[in-house]
């Protein structure tokens, strides 16, 4: 039985580091001048590297894959970890707009893109807010939120905005040699080489490798180690991360040190001289954004929160630049400076201006992280420290060039746009809005003065009428129905021609919505002012008219009743209250007077309960009557017991 691919190369069974290559390696590296991308697995017809593999070798399936993403995972783990992150993600919202999905060079390309900013180069644009709930949420609505500007730009102006680039600006270099398996490639992170090291890269990227290569560290001892982690001087990485009210930063050498793992292999771990980590509730919990946000955005709020929120913000800006001024030694002599803030009030953080600033946008070192990263943690600085400077060991494939404009399919949506409104339903729309909101606010000389002025009929059809919002009350005399406007309902009926007869999608008349007696009343007044040959009124199933005088006294009278029930139901229930009061005096002497407490005897209530007693079955003026009772004479009490003094 043959091999796997993974354990015939010597190269490809641990994992490379840049800075500790082996030199036979380096030797034969020679620089590829197109772009590396994962290749689909469905179209891959030679055996493929460790992440891409699908097949045992019997051709039973050994690893998950992502059919959207176009990605195969070494397990399950792996597969799990892609589901979270921010690439995966980005391509199910993409799927949801009907848009095809990115591979994950071209992804992180674009979050290459996206960090980029932090240097101070796109200062113009508009910042994003701070981190939301999910953590993954802050890389990911930024590049959307950048997206969605780049779009807005382009549709507005008809130009490509000076922001975006060019092929030629790819986040990775990638590297051939006959050494490593056929077909693949050894890419590095463009963000790992000083400025100078990139203009000179696409002519001798081989040389500035083989100048980069640092001893290891034997770790043999634990003195080796405390030796390793107290020498600041030796090349090292600041890197930094701050959202949420999260804060990390690290300082990590460049020189790996060996360990030895299981079996006696030797393994290559990360060196950490220096790292601190800092949290302050400064989000809001449920609301997204920081307090600062909210307060630029909507002025500052008043409630105990903000205020914990705000001093917060100010202590951790506080023990962070605190931080940065401890470190400043081994910040000046770092190689290069990863941070990663998003947010205008992140970035003043650590960017200043303030007085002795360590860190500054204008500094060459200054990077982004070229991919996507979770929340602010130790864990999270060593894992984006191993990702930067771990080589990645990847299929090669010729970029297919552009195809031009016009020979290019447009992506056609399931969604169909929604038409530009005409000038007539412009004019519908806008005689809708303002007739709903005099009907709802029951103003009838204004709704017959407005129907007058425009030349509407009052059998106006809102618009547009396929919508939830008008199908129950498609009309006026609808809406003043179901709103209770009784003054309206008879003002359309008698002062113009409004029909009662008029149904709504559910097959509903106007009186069939009416919500209380009054506006019943107005309906049968007006079967009885217009008379019975006006309308069909029993197609409007309008009752049997009634006169205005009738109405009216019908009106009094049921008032009246409502007002003596009420005032029986009060008289009842202040009777109750005394009834109870009483009962609990007699209870309270009896407990006094007795020995202990009795068998079966019923125990006091609380103020809560007492509370409730006295507050149930009383009305709304009630209980504020009770209220403001209660208050009353508690002020009294305090003034007398100061007055005493």
């Amino acid at each position: 039985m043959a091999k796997r691919l993974e354990d015939t190369n010597p190269y490809t069974k641990r994992p490379l580091y840049i800075y500790d290559l082996p030199p036979e390696l380096i030797e034969t590296l020679t620089l590829h001048t197109t772009t590396a991308i994962r290749p689909n697995a469905a179209e891959e017809g030679t055996e493929q590297v460790p992440s891409q593999r699908t097949l045992k070798e019997d051709g039973v399936s050994s690893s998950a894959a992502c059919a959207l993403c176009k990605a195969t995972f070494r397990d399950v783990s792996d597969q799990r970890q892609h589901v979270r992150s921010d690439f995966h993600r980005y391509n199910l919202k993409l799927q949801v707009k009907q848009l095809p999905p990115l591979d994950e060079a071209t992804f992180v390309k674009k979050i290459g893109e996206l960090d980029e900013s932090i240097s101070g180069s796109d200062s113009s644009d508009t910042e994003d807010e701070e981190d939301s709930s999910h953590p993954n949420d802050t890389t990911l609505s930024a590049l959307l939120k950048r997206q969605a500007r780049i779009a807005q730009h382009d549709e507005d102006s008809g130009q490509v905005p000076l922001r975006r680039r060019g092929p030629g600006n790819a986040p990775m270099y990638w590297l051939t040699s006959p050494k490593l398996p056929e077909g693949m490639g050894l890419g590095i992170y463009r963000a790992v080489l000083s400025t100078e090291e990139q203009e000179s890269a696409q002519k001798n990227l081989v040389d500035v490798l083989k100048r980069k290569q640092i001893q290891p560290i034997q770790a043999k001892h634990s003195s080796n180690k405390q030796e390793a982690a107290s020498r600041p001087q030796d090349p090292h990485f600041f890197l930094c991360m701050i959202g949420g009210g999260h804060f990390a930063a690290a300082i990590i050498g460049l020189a790996p040190e060996i360990r030895k793992g299981p079996g006696g292999t030797e393994e290559r771990h990360a060196v950490v001289k220096a790292h601190k980590t800092f949290h302050r509730y400064t989000t809001r919990r449920k609301q997204g954004g920081s307090q600062s946000a909210n307060d630029n955005a909507k002025g500052n709020a008043h409630s105990v929160g903000s205020s914990i929120r705000r001093a917060n913000e100010a202590a951790l800006e506080l023990d962070i630049r605190n931080l940065l001024a401890e470190w400043k030694n081994m910040i000046d002599s770092a190689e290069l400076v990863f941070v990663r803030a998003t947010g205008s009030q992140n970035r003043r953080t650590l960017l200043g201006p303030y007085d002795g600033q360590v860190l500054t946008s204008k500094d060459k070192r200054l990077r982004g992280f070229p991919f996507s990263t979770k929340r602010a943690t130790q864990n999270e600085l060593i894992r984006a420290f191993q990702e930067l400077t771990k080589a990645k060991v990847e299929k090669l494939i010729e970029e297919q060039p552009e195809k031009p404009a016009e020979q290019q399919k447009p992506v056609q949506k399931s969604k169909i746009q929604p038409a530009k409104p005409t000038p007539e339903q412009e004019e519908a729309l806008l005689h809708t809005s303002q007739l709903q909101n005099l009907i709802r606010r029951s103003k009838a000389p204004g709704v017959l003065l407005y129907l007058k002025k425009n030349n509407l009929s009052a059998n106006f059809t809102f618009y547009p009428s396929e919508q939830g919002t008008n199908h129950h009350a498609p009309t006026p005399l609808h809406l003043a129905a179901s709103q209770n406007a009784a003054a309206v309902v008879t003002a359309l009926l008698t002062k113009t021609d409004a029909d009662p007869t008029t149904k709504n999608s559910d097959g509903k008349v106007p009186f069939d919505i009416a919500g209380d007696s009054r506006t019943h009343d107005a309906f049968r007044v007006a079967r009885h002012t217009l008379g019975e040959e006006a309308h069909d009124w029993s197609a409007a199933h309008v009752p049997s008219p009634l006169s205005p005088e009738e109405a009216e006294a019908k009106f009094k009278r049921e008032t009246q009743e409502a007002n003596t029930a009420e005032a029986e139901r009060r008289k009842a229930d202040l009777e109750r209250i005394k009834q109870e009061e009483q009962d609990r005096r007699v209870g309270k002497i009896e407990k006094k007077a007795g020995a202990g407490k009795t068998l079966g005897a019923v125990p006091e209530k609380t103020w809560t309960e007492k509370n409730d007693e006295d507050l149930r079955g009383l009305t709304p003026e009630m209980r504020q009557r009770l209220e403001r009772e209660r208050r009353a004479r508690a002020a009294e009490a305090r003034m007398k017991a100061l007055s005493g003094r």
